[in-house]
């Protein structure tokens, strides 16, 4: 979640004890940490005040935003997000503003696979791997779809798929979603709109194949460069179209 190099600048901000350990809990943060790794991370990052806390009692206070497991101290759902806001103020970019986000609705996700693809997405973000969060983003919204489809539109989609094939390619009825995954998304999404599923009118349709054409361009190799605000805006049109309404 939070990169190493950062670290240093972190810790000789004015953060207070309790946000430092934290920002501490971000780095490798998928790694459960003792005290004393804590206290010797924050001395290799120059804070030497952190001698003088006790580390388990200020975690201990901070509000569920970080927990003990038998492993060690971890930052919890809402500690990621309050490190993410904490990292993007500091560094004047909008990652605090969106990975945040994406995060609050990660629980309402119910497919898992979606739900690990928009978390892995996210830590793209905010790692500045912008090429693998569109790309990331992009599949975990799809198979939210997919899925939305076969729980209730099965039977329209493939009525309606049907209707439009190819004489040389006919379309077999999708059973499930590897079904749904033989069609092309942007033949996808002009279905959802044709069959009228809720949510996926004309203009929200375009606007996810933009997405898709986003997608594709970061999918293969070239020049194409890319900043957080294309990458945010990218991540947000999934947020409010796909990942919070389905």
């Amino acid at each position: 979640m939070l990169r190493t190099e950062h670290l240093r600048d972190l810790l000789a901000s004015d953060l207070g004890s309790r946000d430092r350990l934290l920002v501490l809990l971000a780095v490798d943060v998928t790694v459960a940490k003792s005290v004393l790794v804590l206290k010797t991370a924050g001395r290799n990052a120059g804070w030497r005040g952190i001698e003088k806390i006790n580390v388990s009692v200020v975690l201990g206070r901070a509000n569920k935003l970080a927990v003990r497991t038998a492993a060690g101290w971890e930052l919890t759902s809402n500690g990621r997000e309050h490190v993410a806001v904490i990292v993007g103020a500091a560094k004047g970019t909008v990652v605090a503003a969106v990975a945040p986000a994406l995060r609050s609705h990660l629980a309402s996700v119910a497919n898992p696979d979606a739900r690990t693809f928009a978390e892995e997405a996210v830590k793209c973000y905010e790692g500045h791997l912008y090429r693998a969060a569109v790309v990331l983003s992009w599949v975990g919204a799809v198979a939210v779809l997919h899925d939305h489809v076969v729980a209730s539109y099965l039977t329209p989609f493939n009525t309606e798929a049907t209707r439009r094939e190819n004489p040389k390619h006919p379309w077999k009825p999708a059973k499930n979603t590897d079904d749904l995954g033989r069609m092309g998304e942007h033949e996808f999404l002009e279905i959802l709109t044709a069959i009228s599923v809720p949510g996926i009118g004309k203009n929200v349709k375009e606007e996810l194949q933009k997405c898709l054409k986003l997608r594709n361009a970061c999918g293969h190799p070239n020049t194409l460069k890319l900043g957080e605000h294309t990458v945010a805006a990218h991540i947000e049109i999934l947020i409010l179209n796909v990942f919070s309404r389905f």
